[in-house]
């Protein structure tokens, strides 16, 4: 077994740029009241968001843009994974159907910022996010819910994604969780960067969601000839401390498994 310990940092003032991680305060919030309403079904579906026109020009564009800046795919394919996976992860913790629903809306609105720009894009995707649910008819609780889960899900700014709420956590998990090389767009094996390495590494991705065990669990297969689970770590350390956050937010313990092998 590989055993690769993470180093807490406490120090409210270690600066921008490093790695520290997000932690729940101690205000006497319960983090599932953040997205509580007596009502159990969401007021608006995902399928109404997905057919908008606005929503699907601005995906399109924005993963057209960071294809430009040569980051991986974030378009339709990794929007509506994300927002699969987030509905699941709620719908295995069983969370009523207007938790996955909105955790769902989140996943596929949750990069919208990047049309924006890159920096900032989740504080942007919220702001976005709010006038097209608006539009579309969703009530103001439920948009509270799903901008926050977009506006915490994580940045380029040196700060970690900080789950605020159930919904919230799903979404972090589901985003981080999608790692594998049909994101890649680089051709070029002989060009990759460290990111379209890793990512052409992993040929299988599954996030396992135990309720019984209270364990969520990244199942990955990666080809060590491409990249070295070293590699995956040094790479994705920010990743794995917000999953990890997260499902402490959701009372899970989060692990990992490469080819077989818990190394998390």
């Amino acid at each position: 077994m590989i055993v690769i310990s993470i180093v807490r940092s406490t120090d409210p003032t270690q600066p921008l740029g490093t790695v520290s991680e997000p932690r729940i305060g101690k205000g006497g919030v319960d983090p599932e009241t953040a997205a509580a309403d007596d009502r159990t079904q969401s007021s608006l579906s995902l399928d109404v968001v997905k057919a908008d026109a606005e929503v699907q020009a601005f995906i399109a564009q924005a993963n057209r843009s960071l294809g430009v800046l040569g980051f991986t795919e974030h378009g339709f394919r990794h929007v509506g994974l994300v927002a699969s996976i987030a509905r699941n992860v709620m719908r295995r913790l069983d969370f009523d159907p207007r938790h996955q629903e909105l955790a769902a809306i989140a996943g596929y609105l949750h990069d919208i910022g990047n049309i924006v720009s890159r920096h900032g894009h989740a504080g942007t995707a919220a702001v976005i996010s709010h006038a097209i649910l608006s539009r579309l008819g969703m009530n103001p609780e439920d948009t509270a819910v799903v901008m926050g889960a977009i506006g915490s899900h994580g940045d380029d700014h040196g700060r970690l994604g900080e789950p605020v709420h159930p919904v919230s956590a799903a979404l972090i998990l589901a985003d981080k969780s999608d790692v594998h090389r049909s994101r890649v767009r680089n051709s070029d094996p002989t060009s990759f960067d460290e990111h379209d390495r890793v990512n052409y590494a992993t040929t299988s991705s599954f996030l396992r969601v135990d309720a019984q065990a209270r364990t969520i669990t990244l199942e990955l297969t990666i080809d060590t000839g491409m990249a070295s689970v070293m590699q995956y770590f040094e790479l994705f350390l920010p990743r794995m401390l917000m999953s990890r956050h997260a499902a402490e937010l959701l009372e899970c313990s989060f692990h990992i498994t490469i080819n077989l092998v818990t190394v998390l």
